[in-house]
């Protein structure tokens, strides 16, 4: 691993004295010269205390919620690689060299640690592996990607990942914005098997199965709203269309049959839905080309950030001759 990068971990906090200090040592431990930033998110016990002495640099975010954790730290933080891993002591430190040198060596711009549960009991919490699985599987067919563990904390990033990556999530549903980010602008990634386990005794979790489960399926449907227009709006409008259709067939051929119309509210229904229908098409058309303008914008942006490492081109005809004459 180059010794000349900059390698930043961060480490989001909510009254994690019980964990954090093993965190921070185990990530010092893994990685040497690497800066771990403990990231207090309004903390009422020691962990600001555990951390210091641990060895970390101790930053404050006031707004509560991991998304304002991750926006305020990719602000703040200078780095060429930034690693992101909750502070509750679940997944594997020994991994992080991996993860790094695979980012490094694709060169890649966001390497996913995919969760292996490393217990005989299974660490998940009641409904969580089976909900993490139907957000994957969710997720990859509206996106047309794969991802295997898109809730996963342990991630590695890119510089030029982090400073494009826009930040609007407030709480837990940030892991699904990066996964969608990633996914939208076609960034090069990976994933890496890392080991998961439970808490330890007297750490308690911060998610709520049901609260959480709901704000990361409405942050989808809203991503899907401006990343996916013409889906979203395309089945908002078949869905006007058919319902107006089913309710306007029968009062044309009540029509054609007796020329009158003796149902004008279920009439005047149906052409307003058929209106509306056509609406939201001509909606999603619209916000489907602004989509891919601000695409585009991100994009140019993405690549005006410097990689990690810069791929050397190939030499080729005269120049590749000439090398090999060179080497011979």
């Amino acid at each position: 691993m180059p010794s000349h990068l900059r390698i930043a971990a961060i480490v989001p906090c909510h009254n994690e004295e019980i964990t954090v200090a093993k965190v921070v040592t185990d990530l010092r431990a893994a990685v040497p010269g690497m800066t771990v930033y403990v990231y207090d998110n309004n903390s009422t016990d020691d962990t600001v205390q555990e951390a210091l002495a641990a060895g970390a640099m101790v930053r404050h975010e006031y707004f509560k919620g991991k998304g304002n954790v991750i926006r305020r730290a990719f602000s703040d933080i200078e780095a060429d690689v930034y690693v992101t891993i909750d502070g509750d002591d679940t997944y594997e430190a020994a991994d992080l060299p991996g993860m790094i040198s695979l980012l490094l060596e694709g060169p890649y711009d966001h390497v996913l640690g995919v969760r292996q549960d490393t217990q005989e009991t299974s660490s998940y919490r009641p409904g969580h592996e089976s909900g993490n699985q139907m957000f994957n599987r969710l997720t990859s067919r509206l996106f047309n990607s794969h991802v295997s563990d898109m809730l996963s904390g342990y991630r590695v990033f890119s510089r030029r990942f982090v400073k494009s990556f826009p930040a609007i999530s407030k709480r837990f549903e940030i892991e699904t914005e990066l996964t969608v980010h990633m996914m939208a602008l076609r960034l090069p990634c990976a994933e890496y098997p890392v080991g998961f386990r439970d808490r330890p005794d007297g750490s308690e979790s911060k998610l709520s199965t049901f609260g959480d489960g709901f704000r990361i399926l409405g942050l989808i449907a809203q991503l899907v709203q401006h990343e996916r227009p013409r889906l979203y709006y395309g089945t908002l409008t078949i869905l006007f269309a058919l319902l107006s259709l089913t309710l306007g067939v029968p009062v044309i051929f009540e029509f054609f049959g007796t020329g009158l119309v003796p149902r004008f509210p279920t009439a005047f229904l149906a052409a307003t839905l058929m209106v509306l229908a056509f609406l939201l098409g001509t909606v999603g058309l619209v916000i489907d080309g602004i989509r891919r303008a601000r695409r585009e914008t991100a994009r140019l942006h993405y690549l005006s950030l410097e990689a990690v490492v810069p791929v050397r081109p190939e030499p080729c005809g005269d120049a590749a001759a000439t090398q090999e004459g060179v080497r011979s």
